[in-house]
């Protein structure tokens, strides 16, 4: 199964994924239902979730309801509890948007909402993040997971996500996080999509960062939280809800 996992990610375009998995997920949800797992952002239970990961497969990481990773199930739990953002009026601006938030956030009443990616067939403007075509101090709040890994320019995008940012607004930008190294690792020589999956744990990243990621944001301007809110959580709530063990949401701020 794991193999499986591995080919069909590694091969099958994400953008053709992200299409299948609508017209798979009613098959799914059925054969995998039961009351062991719970995805927090629709109360869907299930005797287990799928297996998930481009090198290392991990279990149980992917909701059949609403295919949310470990790390989205977490950031909704944190928006929910920790936020006010399901019930302020805000302008939000979301990148690269994960269909396990899309729909439930364009429902929201209280929030303006855009989302933006170059190439995501769930994006409703297609941009560079490197070169928005965005007015200056724009959004309230902006979401921008797992998409600087894929930038060989981070420093521009960091710069873009700044500007458009209003003062006093907020921004969760998650990565791919070493949190054993200090350092970044980035070799721009690699372009071989194999090698950098070998280098980079992924076909398409050019980098892992190092905890040195909370710096490089910090230098053009954020105000930065390194919330380790995991340790908030019980030790059965984590196991319920399939949440990563180790992962710091960078909250920042301008």
């Amino acid at each position: 199964m794991n193999s499986l996992v591995k080919i069909i990610l590694n091969i099958i375009p994400r953008r053709i994924l992200t299409r299948l998995s609508f017209i798979l997920k009613p098959a799914i949800k059925i054969f995998l239902s039961g009351k062991k797992y719970v995805d927090p952002i629709d109360g869907s239970s299930f005797r287990k979730f799928i297996p998930y990961g481009y090198n290392e497969v991990r279990k149980n990481a992917l909701s059949p309801s609403t295919f949310s990773l470990e790390r989205h199930r977490l950031l909704w739990l944190y928006l929910k509890n920790e936020t006010d953002f399901f019930k302020k009026q805000i302008n939000v601006l979301h990148f690269a948007p994960e269909s396990a938030f899309l729909e439930r956030f364009k429902k929201l009443k209280n929030i303006s909402y855009n989302t933006i990616d170059l190439d995501s067939p769930l994006a409703d403007i297609k941009a560079d993040i490197c070169n928005l075509p965005l007015d200056d101090e724009t959004y309230d709040f902006i979401l921008c997971n797992h998409v600087l890994e894929h930038i060989i320019d981070d420093k521009k995008a960091m710069q873009e996500l700044y500007r458009v940012m209003k003062k006093g607004g907020v921004g969760i930008f998650q990565v791919p996080l070493n949190m054993s190294s200090k350092k970044t690792y980035e070799d721009f020589s690699i372009t071989d999509p194999a090698q950098r999956n070998k280098a980079f744990g992924q076909y398409d990243h050019v980098r892992i960062y190092g905890m040195d990621f909370f710096e490089r944001l910090e230098k053009v301007g954020f105000d930065v939280e390194k919330c380790d809110y995991i340790s908030k959580l019980k030790p059965e709530e984590i196991i319920k809800y399939c949440l990563p063990k180790n992962e710091l949401i960078p909250v920042c701020r301008k």
